[in-house]
């Protein structure tokens, strides 16, 4: 496999995802409406052409090392309204309408809690 171009991948019109030696990308995903971050994940390319495919959001679980579409056991699935990429293509920001609170423990977002000294304060949702 030839190395692409950091020109064509930085500057050029081709879709050209830069996995890191684990096949992973960083995936941001973001609130189509209000612009708040909801959460961020992992992608290998499994998970990112199944979200192209289907619209929901789809992730690596490093944990349970599988395929997930975020929301399969709660149903509180992201559809996915856009996909950015960053300029080196190693990372991916999704706007999204989440269905439901984004974060595992029912808060709207996976960032509740803001550091205050050396503590964590849970923010307003």
């Amino acid at each position: 496999m030839t190395e692409t171009d950091p020109t064509d991948r930085e500057q050029g019109r081709t879709f050209l995802p830069k996995f890191d030696a684990s096949g992973l990308l960083t995936a941001v995903v973001v609130d189509a409406d209000s612009r708040d971050v909801l959460m961020v994940a992992f992608m290998n390319m499994e998970a990112l052409e199944k979200t192209m495919e289907t619209g929901r959001a789809h992730f690596h679980s490093r944990s349970r090392g599988r395929l997930w579409m975020k929301g399969e056991m709660s149903g509180h699935v992201l559809r996915v309204e856009e996909v950015r990429v960053d300029c080196d293509q190693d990372a991916l920001v999704l706007l999204c309408r989440p269905a439901g609170p984004a974060c595992h423990t029912g808060a709207t977002s996976c960032f509740y809690r803001r550091i205050d000294g050396r503590k964590l304060v849970r923010v307003a949702d």
